[in-house]
């Protein structure tokens, strides 16, 4: 089965209080996207594409030792555009897409090789990356079926009642999607909302409108799934790859 992996990396990253691009950011002395680049490389993949936009020359500077392709994202209109931005260096390609985030630098290679294996043992069209947390506020609720095998839905909090705000299933932000799926969805998303912007998760409302098979898998150390948004959360993110657990 034929993979290719699409960084996301083209975020100012505002709460680092820093005009550097946030995946720029370094951890032990090592850029945040370099952690994530390795990690994808492990997997073998036929490609990776790496997304760029704010100070796209800095972060094609410091990733130019890796052998990723880089799509520029300008302006940066969501996540869903961003993703837009990998199609043309992968419109050949046919097989899984794993989407990750150059911010996150502390899922191991292990967890990724599970994703894709449980992706396609399940057969879904895409799936979702999940964690359980004793405090999921602000985070999207996964919303699986009875048998608890398939994503119904995956509502914002925001959006969420108050039992699927109850709910301590979230989502991580890192997918695996069949690439026929995925790009023929996002050609069917719109910007209607109040960011104007192009959202990925809007992939999988029309998955679920479409009767496709969704699926979630659940990583066993919530850490794992951590973001870099602020300085603190660099700081702790340094502690636990300081631990060894996180390669």
């Amino acid at each position: 089965m034929s993979l290719s992996i699409v960084i996301m990396a083209a975020g100012k990253g505002t709460r680092m209080n820093s005009d550097l691009p946030k995946v720029l950011h370094q951890a032990n002395g090592k850029a945040l996207v370099a952690y994530v680049i390795q990690k994808a490389r492990k997997l073998d993949p036929d490609k990776i594409v790496l997304i760029i936009g704010h100070q796209a020359d800095k972060v094609r500077e410091a990733t130019a030792g890796f052998p990723v392709s880089l799509a520029v994202q300008e302006p940066q209109l969501g996540t869903g555009h961003a993703i837009m931005q990998a199609e043309p260096f992968l419109h050949d390609f046919v097989g899984d897409i794993v989407i990750l985030s150059g911010d996150a630098p502390l899922f191991t290679t292990r967890t990724l090789r599970e994703l894709v294996a449980f992706h396609r043992s399940t057969r879904a069209v895409a799936t979702v990356l999940t964690a359980e947390l004793e405090n999921p506020t602000g985070y999207g609720r996964i919303i699986r079926s009875k048998n608890g095998e398939e994503v119904l839905k995956i509502v914002e909090q925001k959006d969420a009642t108050l039992s699927e705000r109850a709910i301590k299933e979230i989502n991580s932000g890192v997918y695996v999607f069949d690439s026929v799926d995925l790009f023929s969805a996002l050609h069917s998303i719109t910007n209607d909302n109040a960011q104007q912007e192009y959202y990925l998760t809007d992939v999988f409302g029309i998955c679920f409108n479409k009767g496709k098979k969704v699926c979630a898998f659940k990583v066993r150390d919530p850490d794992e799934i951590r973001g870099i948004n602020t300085p603190e959360q660099l700081s702790e993110a340094e502690e636990l790859l300081k631990s060894g657990k996180y390669e």
